[in-house]
């Protein structure tokens, strides 16, 4: 199954949920919650130090104080314990995004919005995991390498340009930007904040969480984005 089918298989869920879409604006939670069919899956991709952990932890707070339930898979944090013993080689890479995915579509499949923040470079491998994972939405934070490697605190990127880091992404290793991501962050000019709030806004135009009143300003700008993606 490609994109289409996935956003398909997207839309249909959606679907099954329209007849409430209405109301939702008056439902607490716990009636939002009884409704849904599946959970969500947001997939946070970028280079090394593009605020992808920030930016996904701000997200599951918001989304948490909505009652919500969220469970967040950080890549660093996934690397000391689900893939603990796996390198860095293309193969290895490869193998934590798709042990990630698989976490991911456990948690969707009970209801669950999935926070994935790993640097997941290879194209392919991402659009595996949207194939098995329920509403899968992809955000790709665009960030200049100069800017994330003045962000690097570990100095990552000064030990790869040395040599002494093999395969690293954006240095020795290509990054393969999503071509039609479902959310855009620049985020070396967005705030976290910002950043978090379109992340938000973007899931309640899919109708895959209640809408809230809350004047985000750009809300036209992500109404065409997702219109150009066939979403609305």
């Amino acid at each position: 199954m490609g994109r289409r089918g996935a956003r398909s298989k997207c839309r249909t869920a959606r679907a099954v949920r329209a007849s409430a879409t209405a109301i939702l604006a008056n439902e607490n939670v716990a009636e939002y919650l009884s409704r849904m069919t599946s959970g969500i899956t947001l997939w946070f991709t970028g280079v090394p130090a593009s605020g992808k952990s920030a930016i996904a932890r701000r997200v599951r707070e918001l989304l948490t104080a909505r009652g919500l339930p969220v469970e967040l898979l950080d890549g660093p944090e996934v690397r000391q314990s689900l893939s603990r013993g796996l390198g860095f080689t293309r193969e290895d890479r490869e193998e934590n995004v798709r042990r990630i995915g698989y976490v991911a579509k456990l948690l969707s499949r009970n209801g669950v919005i999935a926070i994935c923040a790993a640097v997941s470079p290879y194209r392919a491998t991402r659009e595996e995991i949207r194939q098995h994972v329920s509403n899968f939405v992809e955000i790709f934070l665009d960030c200049p390498l100069e800017v994330a490697e003045r962000r690097d605190t570990e100095g990552l990127y000064a030990k790869a340009r040395a040599g002494v880091i093999e395969d690293f992404t954006g240095v020795s290793d290509p990054y393969e930007r999503p071509e039609k991501p479902e959310v855009y962050i620049r985020s070396d000019e967005e705030s976290i904040e910002q950043s978090a709030a379109k992340v938000v806004k973007t899931l309640e135009l899919l109708q895959l969480i209640p809408q809230v009143d809350d004047g985000f300003p750009d809300a036209d700008d992500l109404r065409r984005r997702l219109r150009g993606l066939g979403y609305i």
